[in-house]
């Protein structure tokens, strides 16, 4: 067997999806177990080739018993604690970032600042393996969602990553009135809020879109544009190359961003003036707040006008 440890969210798994297609295709006729959050096995599915998921919810405790592990891949962080809970099933070989507090001295070194797709493709080219970078696309599910929808996706998990609830909504009311057929969507705790933004949208209530990650998934697939936080639903945005406008902060695009040669999707980031310091706050971050609403709006037709050529 071999084992992946990716034991985070929506985001993480989507953006360590070349990681885990490169691993499949250096060991065709192993089991490739992926330890991860059940409720991701949705997603997990669209990846394809993945055997086995191994229930993993964070890293407070240890994995289930598990056939002989010829080799576990830490593609969930730097360590300690992640090479540790590999460690303990006992497996033949370890790939993983050098961790000294873990006992593990012979991988490359962690970059903070690399960008995390190609973080965990260079960890696998460090022990042999070829990883696409660029190989992020995910299947579409089979769902019964709208077609052609403008996704307003207003949460996130941290509050410095919430852009507004009235800036989004000032965006879906312009959109709708643009000729947009405008589905506000959000987790279950954020349902709240994802009723608010449709209250001061004028959309009422049936705008909200009640979906499962499957359904999720479809509902981007066959969007016609997104605009969120940097959270997961932009991940998925990239795998379907459906045109994004996606707000950062705290964290930059240089991190966590869409790939930059694609025109279609945006990256708001006012790094630069929140660093200064000169944008106060509570909660959301200063890079969020520097974004306006017109600024949000140019960039949702500059999306769709490099789409329509793409």
């Amino acid at each position: 067997m071999i084992l992946v440890l990716r034991a985070l969210g929506v985001g993480d798994l989507a953006a360590g999806v070349p990681a885990v297609r490169a691993v499949r295709s250096a060991f065709p006729s192993r089991t490739l177990a992926l330890a991860a959050p059940a409720w991701l096995t949705p997603l997990i599915d669209l990846i394809g080739g993945v055997d086995r998921v191994v229930p993993t919810d964070g890293l407070g405790a240890p994995l289930p018993a598990l056939p002989p592990v010829e080799v576990a891949v830490n593609l969930h962080g730097s360590g300690p604690e992640s090479h540790r809970l590999l460690r303990a099933v006992r497996p033949a070989e370890l790939w993983a970032f050098a961790g000294p507090e873990a006992g593990h001295l012979v991988g490359p070194i962690w970059a903070e600042e690399e960008h995390e797709v190609r973080r965990w493709c260079r960890l696998l080219r460090h022990y042999g393996v070829a990883a696409d970078p660029t190989d992020l696309s995910l299947a579409v599910p089979d769902a019964a969602v709208p077609r052609g929808a403008t996704i307003v996706h207003p949460g996130a998990k941290s509050p410095s990553r919430r852009w507004p609830p009235e800036r989004y909504a000032a965006v879906a009311k312009h959109l709708a009135a643009a000729g947009h057929r405008v589905v506000i969507t959000g987790s279950a705790a954020e349902r709240d809020l994802a009723g608010r933004v449709a209250a001061l949208a004028g959309l009422g209530p049936g705008a909200v879109a009640r979906t499962g990650l499957a359904e999720l998934a479809g509902l981007v697939a066959h969007a016609r544009l997104l605009v969120s936080g940097d959270t997961g639903i932009a991940h998925l945005a990239t795998a379907y190359g459906t045109p994004s406008v996606v707000l950062f902060g705290p964290v930059p695009p240089r991190r966590w961003g869409p790939p930059p040669d694609r025109p279609y999707h945006r990256a708001i980031w006012h790094g630069t003036r929140a660093e200064r310091g000169d944008l106060p706050g509570p909660g959301v971050h200063p890079a969020l707040l520097a974004a306006g609403v017109d600024e949000v709006l140019a960039a949702t037709a500059e999306v769709e006008r490099h789409a329509v050529t793409a």
